[in-house]
């Protein structure tokens, strides 16, 4: 059985996550807590598999709570989370800290969405659950909050002091294609901010991410890369040195011009399951410049990814899978290995070495 305390200053929020929660006979809601103070006293007290935390609450917001969970007692936290930029800063700066994912606060107005995020959120509960922690490390925070910027993101003098280095030789692929989804931002971050500010290639990524969100994140990480970071726009020309998020709610796809490859942001496919989709992306970028590209498949839940880089390797593109000790939710890089697709699989925490090596012939 997988126990669960839920952590939220709506009630009605802590009755829908617990409902949906207990529809599965393996999973049980062992406490509700108003506020991150009385949460703190039923997780030590009940000592549960996961915990949902909401942000915003009185007493002891959410980060606050998250922040004493992970240094007494670390386990697989789920944020609630409002679809805000306010609310993508504050989650994404959850999951720094340790949270492994998050579930749209909206949930808690009565709509068909509840019901749509029942069987995701009872699936997500008990893969992580049955996850070990192992948090990624970054660089040493400075812990004067006068040394962040005023724009929310991390200041320069906490970047990496460390980078990935090139192997020498021929570079023979200037595209580097990475779907991810559940447990994806703090990965995501892990590899661009090791890459040098002359990274020889340009990065598309295809994060499972509602549009509130991949705008911040998109923002955030350009504060602590060397290399520059946006939310993808249709028109962009792909630069080395460039990373560029698919916007939440829509697909990435790339155009190879004769002299240019840009970036279109499209609604189709309308039927895909993700928007937007590893896919969708891997395939395009398989399709625009084939074997030119390196594709990356990380950490989340389901196979999203898996035909798309079906198409990339037959174009003669490599693909790296994220290692199984290293991700919060081994589905879709394990979809890749098991079908045979997967070049090389890694560790996180050397994956930006590996696509950095992966470029050279």
């Amino acid at each position: 059985m997988i126990t669960v305390v839920v952590v939220d200053d709506s009630a009605f929020m802590r009755k829908a996550i617990a409902t949906m929660l207990e529809k599965d006979p393996e999973i049980k809601v062992v406490a509700s807590a108003r506020d991150g103070m009385e949460g703190l006293d039923l997780i030590r007290k009940h000592n549960p598999d996961v915990v949902t935390l909401d942000i915003e609450m009185p007493r002891m917001d959410g980060l606050t709570a998250l922040t004493h969970i992970m240094r007494e007692m670390p386990r697989p936290v789920l944020m609630v989370s409002s679809l805000t930029t306010e609310g993508a800063e504050s989650t994404l700066r959850a999951m720094e800290l340790g949270a492994v994912d998050f579930i749209p606060k909206q949930l808690s107005k009565v709509t068909l969405d509840i019901i749509k995020i029942e069987e995701n959120l009872q699936a997500k509960v008990k893969l992580i659950a049955k996850r070990k922690l192992r948090p990624i490390s970054f660089a040493p925070r400075p812990a004067s909050p006068a040394q962040f910027s005023t724009a929310g993101t991390p200041a320069a003098s906490e970047r990496p002091l460390f980078v990935a280095k090139p192997v020498g030789g021929t570079i023979i692929r200037d595209v580097v294609a990475i779907g991810v989804s559940t447990g994806g931002p703090p990965a995501v971050q892990k590899i661009l901010s090791l890459l040098p500010e002359d990274f020889p290639a340009g990065i598309v990524i295809a994060q499972h991410m509602p549009a509130a969100f991949t705008g911040p994140f998109a923002k955030r990480l350009d504060g602590v890369c060397k290399i520059s970071v946006k939310e993808a726009e249709s028109g962009d020309r792909l630069l080395p040195g460039h990373a560029y998020i698919a916007p939440g709610g829509r697909h990435l796809r790339l155009d190879n011009k004769i002299s240019r490859i840009e970036l279109t942001v499209t609604d189709d496919p309308k039927e895909a399951l993700y928007k937007p989709s590893a896919n969708v992306l891997a395939a395009s970028a398989g399709q625009s410049v084939g074997r030119r590209c390196l594709g990356v498949i990380l950490t989340g839940m389901g196979n999203d990814g898996m035909e798309g880089i079906k198409t990339l390797k037959e174009k003669g593109g490599r693909a790296l899978a994220q290692s199984d000790a290293t991700c919060v939710v081994y589905g879709m890089p394990k979809a890749i290995v098991d079908a045979g697709l997967a070049d090389e699989i890694v560790d996180i925490d050397d994956m930006a070495q590996a696509i950095m090596t992966g470029l050279y012939k």
